[in-house]
């Protein structure tokens, strides 16, 4: 806001690639109708293995208005979504705030759901509370070494776990709706879902899903993020444990020669292989986690990746 471009390569000026209704996210999150997704550009790491490069190196995206991104907000209601996903909005923290509470004056009542890497301060999720109902940050390292490295942030777990204590005492114990608008809590999920025909839809109301992106060669760094998790929250939060790991090559012929010296560098060029996913649900199951997502292997297959062409905005 003085003028200055921050570490995420951003002005004081919003900055957007997309704002549609988007349909990978956790089930509960994307439903069928889909959740309205604004991809902010820029972000606040530098991960070696970004799917969406494009937006966080602030390559793509259009400059708005504060009074734009309200607009989008009721626009994305208006189409139908389940809720508005707010994607790497960490530095725009500042300008989203006033663009949420007049959205909400205008008749935005979906919840929002705040999407992120969790590198960010306490204090910037404090001028949140009480506009965010879903918090969807990640937990993506639990060594130095690796963030360091992969992230360049030797600090993040430290970090990231700081900001998700302070996530889950904002919005608490996660809350769904069954299809018939019946308000669940996570102890009563399991068995709802078991009953409720293949097709139902339990759409999250209220909560925290941290997610965890499985790196091949790393089993080891992610059991421990699996074990932090569960001995800190118990079945206070669910856990997204992700196969969809993508080299990207054009990201990675950047970064992979200045890796190439470190021992715990190792599988970056390739996918998760079904054996190493397996091992970490088998370790999940194992030590108690009953609240969670898996993906299929075949989704390891799929893009996430949407185009970053400037829909919506």
């Amino acid at each position: 806001m003085a003028g200055q471009i921050g570490y995420c390569l951003q002005t004081g000026t919003l900055r957007a690639a997309r704002a549609a209704l988007h349909y990978w996210e956790e089930p509960c999150i994307s439903g069928t109708a889909g959740s309205g997704a604004v991809f902010f550009g820029g972000c606040s790491m530098r991960c070696v293995f970004c799917q969406n490069h494009d937006i966080a190196a602030g390559e793509a995206g259009r400059e708005i208005s504060v009074e734009r991104l309200k607009e989008i907000f009721l626009e994305l209601q208006e189409k139908g979504a389940n809720n508005i996903n707010l994607v790497t909005p960490t530095h725009f923290v500042p300008l989203i705030v006033p663009a949420l509470r007049a959205a909400k004056r205008e008749g935005l009542r979906i919840p929002i759901v705040y999407n992120t890497s969790s590198y960010e301060k306490v204090s910037t999720l404090q001028l949140l509370d009480g506009l965010v109902d879903i918090y969807l940050p990640d937990l993506k390292y639990e060594s130095a070494a690796l963030s360091g490295l992969l992230s360049n942030a030797p600090d993040y777990f430290e970090t990231a776990t700081a900001a998700i204590a302070e996530m889950v005492r904002q919005v608490g114990e996660p809350v769904f709706a069954a299809p018939d608008g019946t308000q669940l809590f996570a102890a009563q999920m399991n068995d709802a879902c078991e009953e409720a025909d293949e097709d139902a839809e339990f759409l999250m109301k209220k909560g925290v899903i941290v997610r965890h992106l499985a790196l091949p060669g790393q089993e080891a760094d992610s059991k421990r993020v699996l074990s932090y998790l569960l001995k800190t929250y118990g079945e206070r939060i669910y856990i997204s444990l992700m196969n969809q790991y993508t080299p990207i090559p054009s990201v990675l012929e950047k970064t992979l020669p200045k890796l190439a010296q470190s021992a715990c560098i190792t599988g970056l060029q390739r996918r998760l292989t079904e054996d190493e996913y397996e091992a970490l649900i088998d370790f999940a199951i194992e030590n108690g986690i009953e609240n969670g997502f898996i993906q299929d292997q075949e989704t390891a297959q799929e893009s996430f990746i949407p185009a970053f062409d400037g829909e919506g905005i």
